[in-house]
């Protein structure tokens, strides 16, 4: 009879583990994260699905999360900035902080990456003069920007109230570098790799061509340095009453991933695999 316990016993074990395992998982609340559909390579919608490296980042952390299902949705920018508006929506990523033009937005996490906001201009443009300062070397310039980003500054905003340049938004990175070729617009505003990455991938697609020398494009000046977020709704008026623990639980695990070089080690592979 010993011999036979001895073998029930780790089945029995097993079962009654997976049993509760199933139980906890179906207690679990479910929850959705939106994520920018058009910010490659940070956070984009490939075949159907989030991609990019906010994504591999975020759901590193939430594995390490307990009591929560967790799915996250692709959306365009601003739509996703309305749903955390409207307090329809938990939480989007990545946004930079910015509590004076987006006051619904709080709490942020606990910063996911360093980024380097840019500008990148058509090389006629810049053989026109130095295009150093910013922004008071672009007066007089149309801008390119993503639709609902604010990433050029104050003094860039008070310059487009004055109507010292100009902006012109486009839905993602894709359609605005395609519009410095067709010289719809003289320069273009965003992150360094999100910039570089798209133009290759235009480029290995045959969707752009920058034989031409209107369509040559270079680096004119680093902006800034900005940080991506989870940005969460700051108003929903209690319809997620698990915010706080979510929050906390997020941020715990971000701050472990740090501290351990698990972040970095995310990124370096992806940037090498990307």
């Amino acid at each position: 009879m010993t011999p036979a316990r001895s073998v029930v016993k780790p089945w029995l074990t097993f079962l009654i583990s997976a049993v509760f395992s199933a139980a906890a998982r179906a207690g679990d609340i479910p929850v959705t994260i939106y994520a920018d559909a058009g910010y490659p390579p940070y956070s984009y919608e490939k075949n159907g699905k989030p991609a990019g490296l906010y994504y591999e980042i975020v759901r590193a952390a939430f594995t390490r999360m307990k009591g929560y299902r967790i799915e996250v949705q692709t959306v365009p920018w601003k739509r996703g900035m309305a749903l955390l508006k409207s307090g329809t929506a938990l939480a989007l990523y990545p946004p930079y902080m910015n509590t004076t033009d987006e006051p619904w937005t709080w709490p942020y996490s606990l910063p996911l990456y360093d980024e380097k906001v840019v500008a990148v201009c058509r090389k006629d443009v810049l053989a026109a003069g130095p295009r150093k300062r910013w922004p008071q070397d672009f007066y007089g310039l149309t801008i390119g920007n993503n639709a609902g980003f604010i990433v050029g500054g104050v003094a860039f905003e008070q310059a487009v109230r004055a109507g010292r340049l100009r902006v012109e938004e486009a839905r993602d990175s894709e359609t605005n570098i395609i519009k410095l070729g067709l010289r719809r617009i003289d320069c273009y505003i965003n992150d360094r790799r999100s910039i570089q990455w798209t133009l290759k991938q235009l480029k290995a697609g045959g969707r752009y061509d920058e034989g031409g020398s209107h369509a040559e494009l270079a680096e004119a000046t680093e902006i800034a340095t900005e940080q991506g977020f989870l940005g969460f709704t700051d108003r929903d008026n209690g319809r997620f009453g698990y915010k706080t623990d979510f929050v906390k639980q997020f941020d715990n695990a971000i701050y472990q991933m740090k501290r351990n070089g698990e972040i970095e080690a995310i990124a370096r592979n992806f940037f090498k695999t990307h």
